[in-house]
């Protein structure tokens, strides 16, 4: 059943809840240290406003007990400099001080509900039925005509202001939405040949995305960087020293080498191991051969070396699409950044270039590179489509 969308959507006059993702860092303040998130949205708030839609948005920020887990009203006041419409601010999110804010909005007028986390079921997952009789939907669902649903980089859970209002009232795709399921959704009609380079420390995920492409043949080849590229050259038999290894340990990864090791069995000719790694010696960056390593007590493998790097962008350059899925190294390190910033400038020349979101996004944004067809505003919500899983928020709006 095909997902409805704005253009399906008749947004004058209308009252509109729209689940949007804005959860940013903050400075400790409390502040926006980075409004990229907000600007994702731009396109989707802004439309549904020039459509004279009374625009009631949900979000949230933070996680309950952590530093960044504060209310929105800096959200709030950035949104109103961003939009060409009045932007307010509430600090209820589904009581009737909600409800009023809401019933007071004129056509292409918009209101920042407070921070849906604040309500303890929303960090808990729910079946779209229970999620649809939870309080914070029960509570807005009188005075809104519809849903849409814009948060793709929360479309990964089950929760009930993502999952609960597609039970109770007509419900749409958003602008990023829309976009996330287009590409992400597609990648087999994507040019080929088709290059994932996977890396990063979130081992578990990145291997998941190295089995699926590699078994659904949606990669020629995948190219191993970061913690997942040690992983793979311990599972090779390489001995990257105690430092790496420990860390691989500690971090519960161990089992994932014979993960790897059974991926190099199965795909090993299209499986691209470091040739070299480079490691923090007397202060300065320092590069290792894998086939000779012999690193120093203490010194762990932090980013892939020059040989790799220049190995790994040739691939890249005869790449027909090329999916960034994790950094190449500590890339906030300067010392480290080099095969993260290059790897991910090269794969810009690309016919068409993907990034995956979270970690690989944040990273662009760091080294300032921009020309790449589509980049993603989810991390695990990514990792689902990549993986071939189904997304909550997805099958609640297509049912």
């Amino acid at each position: 059943m095909p997902i409805e969308t704005l253009d399906d959507l008749a947004v004058q006059g209308t009252t509109l809840g729209v689940r949007i993702d804005i959860n940013s860092p903050l400075t400790d303040d409390g502040d926006l240290a980075d409004d990229a998130r907000l600007r994702a949205h731009l396109d989707t708030l802004s439309e549904l406003l020039e459509r004279d839609g009374r625009v009631a948005v949900l979000a949230h920020q933070g996680r309950p007990g952590g530093d960044q887990f504060r209310n929105l009203r800096p959200h709030a006041d950035r949104l109103d400099e961003l939009l060409d419409a009045p932007v307010e601010y509430s600090d209820a999110t589904f009581s009737a001080d909600a409800r009023r804010a809401v019933e007071n909005l004129g056509d292409g007028e918009a209101v920042v509900l407070e921070n849906t986390r604040f309500y303890s079921e929303e960090y808990m997952q729910f079946p779209p039925e229970r999620a649809g009789t939870t309080e914070l939907v029960d509570g807005l669902v009188p005075v809104l005509d519809a849903f849409v649903n814009d948060a793709f980089a929360a479309a990964h859970r089950s929760q009930p202001s993502i999952v609960g209002f597609p039970t109770r009232i007509p419900s749409y795709a958003g602008r990023v939405m829309e976009r996330e399921l287009d590409v992400l959704g597609d990648i087999e009609s994507t040019p080929e040949p088709r290059t994932y380079v996977v890396g990063g420390a979130k081992v578990p995920d990145s291997m998941a995305v190295v089995e699926s492409v590699l078994e659904r043949g949606l990669a020629d080849d995948v190219l191993t960087t970061g913690v997942v590229g040690n992983v793979f050259l311990l599972a090779d038999g390489t001995d990257l020293g105690d430092a790496s290894a420990d860390f691989v340990y500690e971090q519960g990864y161990w089992d994932e080498i014979d993960r790897a090791a059974d991926l190099l069995e199965e795909y090993g000719d299209r499986i691209r191991l470091p040739v070299d790694v480079a490691v923090e010696r007397d202060g300065e960056r320092h590069e290792l051969p894998v086939d000779s390593l012999a690193p120093r007590e203490g010194e762990a493998a932090m980013d892939v070396g020059t040989e790799t790097i220049d190995t790994y962008a040739g691939v890249v350059r005869d790449s027909g699409t090329v999916v960034l899925n994790g950094p190449a190294g500590v890339f906030e390190d300067e010392t480290f950044a080099r095969g993260t910033r290059e790897l991910f400038e090269t794969a810009t020349a690309a016919d068409y270039s993907i990034v995956g979101g979270g970690d690989t996004a944040a990273a662009i944004r760091k080294f300032g590179i921009d020309g790449f067809d589509h980049v993603s505003t989810g991390g695990g919500a990514a990792l689902n489509m990549l993986t071939g899983e189904d997304l909550p928020a997805v099958e609640a709006l297509r049912d």
